[in-house]
């Protein structure tokens, strides 16, 4: 955030600069308003581009083996554009190569979930998918694992069976 913010001041004052040295080179013959407001108009296009990349510069540095599942699209009325164009600030993400099941009871795996945000840190809640079934159940204080691998204490949630997290998760006991 810090960089970003440093980024925007320094394109401001480059642009700002430039214009100056048009305007001194042509003899002064812009208008007085052109330099602060392309400094202004150049910052916020940057800022703006940083938003919109924001997904696909997250997604790019995801190791290998960690799944998006769902992006998040959103309009704002404090950012006008939105409503051309929504941007997307949130991701969940699988993080596969935390897979993990019982060996009593193969159609349950055991991952990690990722709630990724614009500015603001990873989350990672282990989850537990039941293939067979359809559903899902977040591994919280009060879950327990019985003998059996059957979990005592969780609140299962049901799933479309066509659930983007679900069918990444069980993709090899559905294939």
């Amino acid at each position: 955030m810090l960089l970003h913010f440093l980024a925007t001041i320094v394109l401001g004052l480059g642009t700002a600069g430039l214009l100056m040295a048009i305007n001194v080179a042509t003899g002064k013959r812009l208008p007085t308003w052109l330099v602060p407001a392309g400094a202004g108009l150049a910052m916020l296009v940057f800022l703006v581009s940083m938003e919109y990349s924001w997904v696909t510069r997250t997604t790019a540095g995801l190791p290998e083996g960690v799944e998006v599942v769902s992006i998040s699209r959103e309009s704002m009325w404090y950012r006008p554009w939105t409503y051309l164009k929504p941007l997307s600030l949130r991701l969940v993400a699988i993080d596969t190569r935390r897979n993990r099941t019982h060996p009593e009871q193969p159609d349950q795996i055991m991952t990690t979930v990722m709630l990724l945000g614009r500015w603001m840190p990873i989350r990672e809640i282990p989850v537990v998918f039941d293939c067979l079934g359809a559903r899902r159940a977040d591994l919280h204080a009060g879950v327990e694992l019985e003998a059996g691998g059957h979990l005592r204490g969780a609140d299962w949630r049901r799933l479309d069976p066509d659930d983007a997290a679900l069918q990444t998760v069980c993709r090899e006991r559905f294939d």
